[in-house]
């Protein structure tokens, strides 16, 4: 828990400022889209603080925030901490930029896929280049070993999932 303070703080240093700008009580509640891209709609969201870090020390804010569209399969801040100890302050640190990376595009699509449609799937090719596995079983939808535990956040630029597990190449 002790990494995920850290993350924390660096994170509201991060994010205030779109905090501020964006306050959104209940984003991922599904509500229609209302102006915010993906990175502005998971930060106002609250439990995205440890991906929102991430995507500042990989240098990845501004793509996500980019036209899109983009399918983002969001771990939580809990997900994040499921991981090993010590996994995120080494991915965090600047030498290990490339790795972060790559863990953080293999979370995301190319193209708007919606819940409809993924479920119609048996995979997806991630932007890091891999291909990420889906399957529905019990009624749940899994990319790879991390259930989709919400649907179509709808962004200005592309779609959310929330995902209870990290997911890696």
């Amino acid at each position: 828990m002790k990494h995920i303070k850290s993350i924390l703080l660096i994170c509201s240093l991060i994010s205030a400022p779109v905090l501020v700008q964006a306050h959104c009580g209940a984003c991922c509640a599904g509500h229609e889209k209302h102006g915010k891209d993906i990175v502005e709609t998971a930060v106002a969201a609250g439990s995205f603080n440890t991906l929102a870090a991430a995507l500042q020390a990989a240098g990845l804010v501004d793509t996500l925030k980019g036209e899109g569209p983009f399918t983002v399969f969001a771990p939580t801040d809990e997900a994040f901490a499921k991981l090993p100890a010590g996994t995120v302050e080494d991915l965090l640190k600047p030498e290990n930029k490339d790795k972060l990376v790559a863990v953080l595009t293999y979370h995301v699509v190319a193209g708007k896929v919606k819940a409809k449609d993924v479920v119609e799937l048996t995979s997806a090719t991630s932007v890091q280049g891999s291909d990420i596995d889906i399957k529905v079983m019990g009624g749940s939808v899994y990319v790879d070993n991390a259930k989709v535990i919400k649907t179509d956040i709808k962004a200005s630029n592309g779609v959310i999932h929330v995902i209870d597990s990290v997911i890696l190449p």
